[in-house]
């Protein structure tokens, strides 16, 4: 362990592990499968990364997060670690250069999606490879019982039985006992090994507030929670709408979905973890793999499909352990739309089966033809074409990938694409500007191939060298491409659709109990689970998501809006004086922080507080309360 120690302290400057870090560590050092329930913000990446610096080998780490990737890829190579990241939209030729580092290198960790897993680039490279640990990040993943089921995940367990003797380390925040035994299975664990920290957080308040003017109480509660803020909607649309609507109340807030560029994605993210942008209106898309520990408020606008949904989530404020809030808005329309998502998530079906019909004359796919062919798919135009419904037709989409007929990437982002149209010699006789001779520089010293073929180019590269913005090089380009310099293809978002197998007559197409019945059952399940947690008001909050995932003798938190209900039914100055010690035991706090955490009227809060400062119980410095230690 003292290496493991040194390590630690070397590259993170720790002096100890925390102590369910150094049960898991001390199991794979050991070479036991283990599975790890952390909860969010636990410091689950440190469980694989000081093992692996200590062994012999490449740790790869298999993530569906490519902000996590990109994230602590920058941390390890600034820390002086090689690590490499794999992950779509980049070219074959770079795939194939990374991938032959940690064979031929002396890298240490490789980060891929598990959709990577399958293709011939890994897997040729894969039984020459090195190869010390697999981590696999997210893991509830790869359980069918799971809220967030990926199929790709599967393949694990193949490669896996390739290098038997490599141990295996599964993480996730959010398991129910049933999730625990099934990753393990699907793993093919040589023997159970769970290592469990409670999932509590005693700093974080659950508070479910039902209210017919959801934006006007967000506004209200950003006003009285100071500090970060992220807000959870159910589409893309309603992120702009949401940010637009803080903005005008002039709070600083930005929009965030999947659909954005990878180039958009990252700015605002950089903004909002750095404080430009206090509050950002996303989607599920954002935070996972995402470290911001001063986050103190998560506010859903929107019902999550599931309890697990809504615990990590939630969970993604005070990580730093400081007070921090989860609230819940709720009316009674949203029962209404949770009913619906039912029918929209899995829709009827023969339904489903023209989907796969229409999916496949789209292509000119004939019956028993179309194995492993790849096409571009834009959702929006199909739906125009055969006037279907965009919603169910993408879950009718995600259902036949469970049927095994085809498979629909993720939106990739396609890299930028230049070819030069005029000859080397004629580039001297153009009359460029400034800016447009830079970016010509930068792209014959930086490319090949560019007056016979298409080439990706790096635009994010581009711009460094340059020392432009990426909107003005985007201008460049396309003033060169309108002057005939060059042809750009300008990056771009798309999906694809893969057939997994030959066309299928469409009665073969199997939607039987495993595909499709058990599977919208257990939905049914997690959305009756999400709307009792939301309109119970006789369990305290945290137990009853604690209890959820198995821990089923955990203590009324005394926070939440229904412990805060029971409270205020019993009001005694003693009481309040307990609450306020209570608020302070953890630091000082605002005013209205600490009136926020009371579960009183403010005016009886204030009454007792006055008397308190009288008689030097609580102390007040530079606008902060303390309670005398």
């Amino acid at each position: 362990m003292h290496r493991l120690l040194s390590i630690l302290k070397q590259y993170w400057g720790y002096d100890s592990f925390r102590p369910l870090q150094g049960d898991i560590i001390r199991s794979v050092m050991e070479g036991h499968d283990t599975l790890g329930l952390m909860p969010t913000g636990g410091g689950k990446s440190l469980t694989f990364q000081v093992p692996a610096l200590a062994m012999e080998g490449v740790c790869v780490v298999v993530t569906p997060l490519i902000a996590l990737m990109k994230d602590q890829v920058q941390r390890l190579n600034a820390m002086g670690i090689k690590a490499v990241a794999v992950y779509s939209g980049m070219s074959n030729r770079e795939i194939e250069r990374m991938l032959d580092n940690c064979v031929y290198g002396d890298y240490k960790f490789l980060y891929l999606s598990p959709e990577r897993l399958t293709t011939d680039l890994f897997l040729w490279r894969w039984r020459a490879m090195n190869v010390c640990l697999i981590a696999v990040d997210e893991a509830h993943c790869i359980s069918q019982w799971g809220y967030d089921f990926r199929p790709p995940y599967l393949s694990i367990a193949k490669i896996r039985a390739q290098k038997p003797t490599v141990p295996i380390l599964a993480l996730t925040a959010t398991a129910t006992p049933q999730v625990v035994d099934d990753i393990q299975d699907k793993l093919a664990f040589r023997e159970p090994c769970v290592f469990r920290k409670s999932f509590a957080r005693p700093n974080l308040s659950y508070i479910v507030r039902h209210v017919e003017d959801k934006l006007g109480t967000l506004v209200d509660l950003l006003g009285r929670i100071p500090g970060s803020s992220v807000v959870y909607v159910r589409n893309r649309k309603k992120t702009r709408e949401v940010a637009e609507y803080l903005q005008q109340q002039r709070i600083t807030a930005a929009f965030y979905h999947a659909g954005l560029t990878n180039h958009e994605k990252d700015e605002r993210q950089r903004d909002w973890m750095v404080g430009k942008t206090r509050v950002i209106v996303s989607t599920n898309a954002f935070g996972m793999g995402i470290d911001k520990p001063d986050v103190r408020s998560v506010i859903h606008l929107d019902l999550p499909d599931t309890p697990e949904a809504y615990f990590q989530e939630a969970g993604r404020c005070g990580r730093d352990g400081e007070p921090a809030y989860a609230y819940l808005l709720y009316n009674h329309s949203d029962a209404t739309k949770m009913k619906r998502r039912v029918e929209e998530n899995y829709p009827p079906k023969d339904f489903i089966r023209k989907v796969y019909d229409d999916v496949c004359n789209y292509y000119n796919v004939p019956i028993d033809e179309g194995y492993e062919c790849i096409y571009p798919f834009d959702l929006m135009a199909f739906c125009s074409q055969y006037k279907l419904p965009s919603l169910s037709t993408y879950n009718a989409l995600k259902i036949l990938q469970l049927a095994r007929v085809l498979e629909v990437t993720e939106e990739q982002e396609t890299k930028a694409r230049v070819l030069f149209t005029v000859t080397r010699d004629a580039l001297y006789d153009i009359p460029f500007s400034p800016l447009e001779d830079a970016v010509v520089m930068v792209l014959l010293r930086s490319y090949t191939g560019l007056f016979s073929d298409v080439v990706y180019v790096d635009e994010d590269m581009i711009c460094s060298r340059v020392g432009c913005t990426h909107r003005q090089l985007c201008q460049v380009l396309i003033d060169l491409s309108r002057h005939h310099v060059i042809r750009y293809v300008p990056r771009r978002i798309t999906p694809y659709i893969c057939f997994t197998s030959e066309r299928l007559r469409t009665d073969l197409v199997n939607l039987g109990k495993e595909v499709y019945d058990d599977r919208k059952q257990r939905y049914v399940e997690h959305v009756k689970s999400m709307l009792h947690y939301a309109t119970q008001q006789e369990q305290c909050r945290s137990v009853s998501l604690l209890s959820y995932f198995g821990e089923k003798d955990s203590a009324d938190c005394g926070q939440c809006d229904v412990c805060q209900k029971k409270q205020r039914e019993v009001f005694s100055p003693e009481n309040v004086q307990r609450h306020i010690q209570l608020a302070l035991r953890e630091g000082a706090l605002t005013l209205s922080e600490l009136l926020v955490r009371l579960p009183f009227d403010q005016k009886q809060s204030l009454s007792v507080l006055r008397v308190l400062l009288d008689e030097g119980w609580v102390k007040e410095r530079d606008g902060k309360y303390s309670y005398r230690k």
